[in-house]
């Protein structure tokens, strides 16, 4: 569980609803007209601007804002520096027992793509075109919800404009008035909410959890050419320490 995010919910959310029920009750927000307006023609314009398979694949993703867990750069290069060990001591095919024990779907891709003796190079490129694949896929999922996030209070003008075309048209029956300049100011609040407590704040943490995970991912491809190279331990850690702040630089050679 990201600890962050859970704390940004229950902020943002309970502090608007505290402030909600303090003015006058929550029923007074909700508005079944107001929603199907903003809700269900975000979604709609989203469907229109995006493939259903991508729409859909991104509102899969929504789970990692909240369990998404990032990799520990510091497990990554002691494994590495494991790795390098055993394979300066007794080659690089006595990897393969431990290729079967990576949980890591891409770093076991990468060994096992250097015990079965591919050229650095090969495996450079193999390993490159899967970050990028990832790189715009994660893309993909960020920008759809930012989209969403965009629509929403575009969504929220056209209901108040809708509310206020009610009004003016039963103005003669005052009691009409109410229920339509409500439409017309509940769908403005409800786009804003949707935009800034939702769809805005996903899109900026999946595209934190892009950067984190690519990250990861090309030091784990550093790591994996610099171990088919031969290399000394010694250079595979410092070539991965430099993919991350010095403040997270620990070495395992003293």
């Amino acid at each position: 569980m990201d600890i962050a995010t859970l704390l940004g919910t229950v902020s943002a959310f309970g502090l608007v609803l505290i402030a909600i029920i303090m003015g006058g009750g929550l029923s007074l927000f909700i508005n079944v007209p107001s929603l199907m307006i903003v809700v269900g023609g975000t979604l709609g314009a989203t469907m229109i601007n995006y493939p259903l398979k991508d729409v859909l694949g991104a509102l899969r993703v929504v789970k990692n804002v909240f369990l998404s867990k990032s990799a520990s750069v510091e497990k990554i290069v002691e494994q590495f520096v494991g790795f390098g060990n055993k394979s300066r001591r007794e080659g690089i095919l006595s990897l393969e027992e431990d290729v079967k024990n990576v949980e890591d779907i891409f770093l076991k891709k990468g060994l096992q793509l250097s015990v079965d003796g591919l050229e650095p190079g090969s495996i450079q490129n193999i390993l490159e075109t899967e970050i990028a694949f990832l790189r715009e896929r994660h893309q993909l999922g960020a920008e759809i919800f930012a989209t969403m996030g965009t629509f929403a209070p575009a969504l929220g003008m056209i209901g108040t404009l809708i509310g206020l075309v009610q009004m003016l048209q039963s103005m003669e029956d005052p009691s009409s008035i109410g229920p339509a300049m409500a439409v017309a100011l509940l769908t403005t609040f409800y786009g804003s909410l949707i935009a800034n407590l939702v769809c805005m704040p996903i899109s900026g943490k999946l595209k934190t959890r892009s950067k984190e995970e690519t990250l990861a991912k090309e030091m784990i491809t550093e790591g994996v050419i610099s171990l088919t190279k031969g290399e000394n331990p010694r250079i595979l850690e410092q070539k991965m320490l430099a993919f991350v702040s010095p403040s997270q630089r620990q070495s395992h050679f003293k």
